[in-house]
C-alpha cells in the first residue's frame, strides 16, 4: 500500500479539529513523514443501537489517515461496552448483556461505511475486544492491574466529583481503562484517536504499550462539539445527531444549533477545506448573517454523514415545512390505538412519555388542524393532521 507523505495533507491531519497528540504533535509528524505505514484504533462501545455526530468526528479523523495510506481498526467494545465507560458519568451505567451490545453493534459498520472505506486495497479492519478480553484469566488480570496505581485511577475527574457528592464508584468502572488499555497492547497498534473526553483512558493503554511491549503509543485526542452550556452532543445529553436520524430530521437538528456551534461544526463535521472555515468565521465576527452560514453547515453535515441527496431531501423539507410554514407532501399516516393527543404524540413517536407530551402541550408546542392545542385530554379524529414543533407531523387515519 503507497503511503502518502504530502505535506499539507498531514497538517491538516495534525491540527484539524485536533485538542492534544501524545507525546507531542512532533513525533507524530515524524511518524508520518516516514512514509511507513501506521496501525490505529478508535474504539466504540455499542451502548446503543445507532452510531452518533460525536462518534462521526472521529471517523473523520480516522478517514484522513486512511486517505494517507494507514492502517485503520474499527473497534468493536462487545467486552467493555457490558462493564460501560464511566467516562463523564455521575452514576453508574446499567450493565448490559454481551446479547444486548452485539444487537446493538449491528448497524455500527454499515453506518460508518458512509465515511470510512471498508472495501478497496487499504479496507478498515473491524474487531471486537471479547477476542482477547474474553480470554484472561484471573492472573493475567492482575498483571495488568499492577501497571496502574489507585491514585492515578482517582484523578478522573468524574470520580472526584462522585467522591465530592458522596456517591458510590464501583470497581468495576473503576478498573473499565485497564481494560480498554489492554486494546492497544492485544492489537499491537501504533497509535489512538479519540474525543477528548476519552484522554485518560487512551493515556492508559501509551502507559501499559510502554511497559508491556517497550513502544510509544501516540494518542490524539479531538475537540468536542459541545451545546451552549458546554456540554458535548451525545446519547446522554439527548441533543444527540444520530446516523439513524433522517435527512430531515438531521437538517433541522443542525438547523436548531446555537450561533456560536457554526465554525466548529464546519470544523468538527464536514470536509470543507479549512481555509473556508477560516473565511466563514472572519465573515460571521464581522457581522454578516449567519442564517445562510447555518443552512450550509446543515447540508454539508447531512451530506457528510447521509449522502448529497439526503442533504438536498433535508434543504428541501426545512424550506418547504419551516420556513415556508408549509407541510410535508409525504407525511406518515397514524392510526393510533388510542385518540386522545398524548396517546396520539407517545404512539407517532414525537416524545418519549405521556410526561413530555404533557411538557409540550402546557408549552404551546402541540397543534392539530394549525390551531394550538390547550387541553390535554383533547380527541383527534380521522383526517387530523397532529403537529409537534416545526419539523414533527402526523395524518390521522
Amino acid at each position: 500500500m503507497k503511503i502518502s507523505t504530502d505535506e499539507k495533507l498531514i497538517q491538516e491531519l495534525l491540527t484539524r479539529g485536533v485538542e492534544n497528540i501524545y507525546p507531542k504533535p512532533e513525533f507524530l509528524e515524524t511518524r508520518l513523514k516516514e512514509g511507513k505505514q501506521l496501525t490505529l484504533y478508535t474504539g466504540y462501545d455499542p451502548t446503543a443501537p445507532t452510531l452518533h455526530i460525536g462518534h462521526g468526528i472521529t471517523m473523520l479523523k480516522l478517514k484522513q489517515f486512511q486517505d494517507l495510506g494507514h492502517k485503520i481498526i474499527m473497534l468493536i467494545g462487545d467486552f467493555t461496552g457490558m462493564i460501560g465507560d464511566p467516562t463523564d458519568k455521575t452514576s453508574t451505567r446499567t450493565k448490559l448483556t454481551r446479547e444486548e451490545v452485539l444487537e446493538n453493534a449491528k448497524q455500527y459498520t454499515k453506518q460508518a461505511s458512509n465515511i470510512l472505506n471498508f472495501e478497496g486495497d487499504n479496507p478498515v479492519e473491524v474487531k471486537y475486544n471479547s477476542e482477547w478480553s474474553d480470554k484472561l484469566n484471573g492472573q493475567d488480570f492482575f498483571e495488568l492491574a499492577s501497571h496502574f496505581t489507585v491514585p492515578r485511577l482517582l484523578e478522573r475527574d468524574m470520580f472526584q466529583e462522585r467522591l465530592k457528592a458522596g456517591e458510590t464508584i464501583h470497581l468495576h468502572e473503576f478498573l473499565y481503562p485497564v481494560m480498554q488499555a489492554y486494546d492497544s497492547v492485544a492489537m499491537d497498534v501504533d497509535g489512538e484517536i479519540g474525543g477528548n473526553d476519552q484522554t485518560f483512558n487512551m493515556l492508559a493503554g501509551r502507559t501499559l504499550m510502554k511497559d508491556l511491549k517497550g513502544k510509544e503509543k501516540f494518542v490524539l485526542t479531538g475537540k468536542l462539539l459541545t451545546d451552549n452550556s458546554g456540554k458535548k452532543m451525545g446519547k446522554t445529553e439527548g441533543n444527540m445527531i444520530a446516523f439513524s436520524d433522517s435527512a430531515e430530521d438531521m437538517f433541522g437538528k443542525v438547523m436548531s444549533w446555537t450561533d456560536e456551534m457554526i465554525v466548529n461544526g464546519f470544523e468538527l463535521c464536514t470536509t470543507i477545506p479549512m481555509v473556508e472555515v477560516e473565511d466563514i468565521k472572519q465573515k460571521l465576527e464581522g457581522g454578516e448573517n449567519p442564517r445562510d452560514y447555518k443552512l450550509k453547515l446543515a447540508y454539508e453535515v447531512v451530506k457528510t454523514f447521509l449522502n448529497e441527496e439526503g442533504a438536498k431531501v433535508g434543504q428541501e423539507n426545512f424550506e418547504t415545512v419551516i420556513q415556508s410554514k408549509g407541510k410535508p407532501e409525504d407525511m406518515s399516516e397514524l392510526s393510533p390505538a388510542k385518540t386522545d393527543i398524548i396517546s396520539v404524540l407517545v404512539e407517532a413517536g414525537f416524545v418519549k412519555s405521556t410526561t413530555e407530551a404533557r411538557q409540550n402541550i402546557a408549552g404551546g408546542g402541540v397543534k392539530i388542524n394549525d390551531q394550538k392545542v390547550e387541553n390535554i385530554e383533547e380527541e383527534v379524529k380521522s383526517g387530523d393532521i397532529v403537529q409537534k414543533g416545526k419539523r414533527f407531523f402526523v395524518k390521522i387515519k
